[in-house]
């Protein structure tokens, strides 16, 4: 329950149509398994007590009598387990019949909730009531469509019930609940199989999570219904904000578990400017312990990609985002030229191929991209040959500008010692590259074209009024781990030349090459020695400031995350070195260049991310070293 996660998980027992004995007993061993992993919230499906292929037999006081026998023994099974459970059973109210989830918690029903909306073929039933109370053995219980069920310690733990065919309705149950508080949706469902349903249903739960910013527990009947007419599969799915968490294949029975972060939708809500509507539900509270447990939920190392190779089709959607915003740009300025400073490295590479693509939209010569190389002090032979063959592949203009007498000239102007290798020492190289990177536009009625990522902006890994500054900044959304992806695409996908010198590009070390080669040549100044990983910095950001999480949450996930390849005290270190940098280098991306953006997350001062130059990282950097040193690592 720490950090705002809550285990939650559906169940598809195999039952007996109108075998309520039977049914109570798969029920309980499922809520005895749940048990065993910690599960605080359990659905069923819809009528599992009784099997909702009962027909006319609903109308039978024997069936209705062992349905609740069978809750009272469902019920005493929950005691001691800390579990909210949520089963489907028909139940009897004032003569009239109603499909029922059923909400018990520590021994007790807590509330009975009435399906909303009736199909046609469920004429045994009555549509869902305004709040009513129930008086079962001297219990008070709520009887009603409209109930909330929220931790009455934790307020973004809200929990609202649909049922099955209540989610197709024009203004399903659920967006009402949304209004209303709740963050947690189940849906306790007996939807039969037919082809096409699996990919409906998934997308149906997807499409309400996201329209109500809310976890979606949805558990389908499966084994055990009567075929006389149809065939029932089970089917279950947890999604949350949009994405599926976790799911079961068709034709299979049992547990489907994950852990939900209300939290994160609480942020997300925050964000959105969710507007809940004054509250109209029956609320019912209950108590969770606050015990933390290990996370059934995994989370992608890689989150901008989601772990997996990026699709061709996902990254030709980005190359092309990237080169349309250019092309819009250059139609605008009436710009003569595009003038890139090539490295032979991974940012500049990845803004060549968009600029040679805006031309080709704009169906111009591809020599109206100006490639600059400008070798100095810290260029190696790789670097240099890759970015003239790069240059040549792509059929651009390449233009030379050896810097080094130029920078020596500057430390002699400024009385600088060229033997020492401190910030003035690189930092003179990069903003004399940007220097003649601006004439040479100047010169040509061009504009500079800027290659820094969206990884070196959080990180503020540029040089103030250098590599920094640009008329146009087509890769500022997009993170080092993306680029990497956009560049093997490039690899897999065009001509064996441009392929070949893309892939000794995509295996050289990320440099900044401002410092001496070492004695065979090679790079002697590797970026993710100095500032750390870009794979951690990448998930850092993702998690901080896309999703909101606190700095302590996001080193319990990485810790989980990159088990065996990083070790804790190493997370910590770059974990910290990320929130100092992110502060402390605002005042770079106060005045960042224009640039498209490409995914949800962007650092952009006009309204993607405001952040004054001069807050303070303290509190968040004292958040995690509370966390870590007080021994929950």
């Amino acid at each position: 329950m720490n950090f705002g996660y809550i285990k939650s998980a559906v169940y598809t027992p195999k039952i007996k149509v109108a075998d309520c004995d039977y049914n109570a007993e798969q029920i309980i061993n499922g809520i005895n398994e749940a048990k065993t992993k910690n599960v605080k919230i359990l659905v069923f499906p819809e009528l599992c007590v009784t099997g909702s292929t009962c027909g006319d037999l609903f109308y039978q006081k024997t069936l209705l009598d062992g349905a609740q026998n069978a809750i009272d023994e469902i019920a005493k099974a929950t005691l001691d387990t800390d579990m909210l459970v949520f089963v489907g059973a028909p139940v009897k109210c004032n003569d009239d019949i109603y499909n029922c989830a059923v909400a018990i918690k520590d021994g007790r029903v807590i509330a009975y909730i009435p399906k909303r909306y009736l199909k046609r073929t469920e004429v045994q039933f009555n549509f869902g009531v305004d709040a009513v109370v129930l008086n079962v053995e001297g219990d008070e219980i709520p009887f009603s469509s409209d109930v909330i069920i929220a931790d009455d310690e934790n307020p973004d733990i809200a929990i609202a019930v649909e049922i099955g065919s209540d989610m197709d309705e024009c203004v399903p149950p659920s967006m009402l609940h949304v209004q209303e508080g709740a963050k947690i949706i189940v849906n306790l469902a007996s939807m039969p199989q037919i082809v096409g349903a699996d990919e409906y249903r998934e997308q149906a739960v997807k499409d309400l999570s996201a329209r109500g910013i809310c976890a979606y527990l949805y558990a389908n009947a499966g084994d055990g219904e009567s075929t006389t007419d149809l065939v029932f599969a089970g089917g279950n799915y947890i999604a949350e904000n949009g994405k599926i968490l976790a799911k079961s294949e068709p034709f299979s029975t049992g547990m489907t578990v994950t852990d939900i972060d209300v939290s994160f939708l609480s942020h997300q809500r925050s964000l959105s400017g969710f507007c809940a509507i004054e509250e109209e539900s029956s609320l019912v509270y209950v108590n969770f312990d606050k015990t933390e447990t290990k996370l059934d939920r995994k989370y992608s190392p890689s989150p901008f990609t989601d772990g997996e190779q990026l699709s061709d089709k996902r990254a030709d959607l980005i190359l092309n985002m990237q080169a349309h915003a250019l092309k819009k740009r250059i139609e605008h300025t009436g710009a003569k030229a595009l003038v890139i400073g090539v490295s032979g490295g991974l940012d500049s590479s990845l803004a060549l191929l968009v600029a040679v693509k805006a031309m080709k939209l704009l169906g111009r010569d591809t020599k109206d991209v100006i490639a600059v190389t400008m070798p100095c002090f810290g260029t190696t032979k790789r670097t240099y040959d890759n970015s003239k063959a790069l240059s040549n592949a792509l059929g651009v203009s390449l233009k030379q500008v050896n810097i080094a007498k130029a920078v020596k000239q500057h430390f002699k102007d400024i009385g600088h010692d060229e033997n020492a290798f401190d910030t003035t020492y690189e930092n003179s190289q990069a903003r004399e590259r940007t220097q003649i990177l601006m004439d040479i536009a100047n010169m040509c009625g061009g504009m500079v074209i800027g290659t820094g990522d969206l990884s070196e902006l959080a990180l503020g890994w540029a040089t103030y009024n250098g590599d920094h500054m640009s008329m146009y900044g087509v890769n500022g959304s997009v993170p080092k781990t993306l680029i990497r992806h956009l560049i093997a695409y490039y690899v897999r996908t065009e001509n064996a030349k441009l392929g070949k010198v893309l892939a000794d590009i995509l295996d050289t070390p990320v440099s900044p090459e401002l410092l001496p080669p070492d004695e065979s040549g090679k790079i002697q100044q590797k970026t993710e020695d100095l500032v750390g990983p870009y794979e951690l910095h990448d998930f850092y950001l993702f998690y901080l400031i896309r999703m909101g999480f606190t700095p302590s949450k996001v080193y319990k996930i990485a810790l989980e995350t990159f088990e065996g390849k990083y070790a804790k005290e190493t997370v910590y270190k770059w974990l910290s070195t990320f929130i100092r940098r992110f502060f402390n280098q605002q005042f770079k991306r106060s005045c960042m260049p224009d640039g498209v953006k490409i995914g949800s997350v962007s650092l952009s001062p006009r309204g993607d991310f405001n952040m004054p130059t001069d807050a303070v990282s303290k509190l968040w950097q004292k958040e995690l070293d509370n966390y870590v040193n007080g021994g929950n690592d």
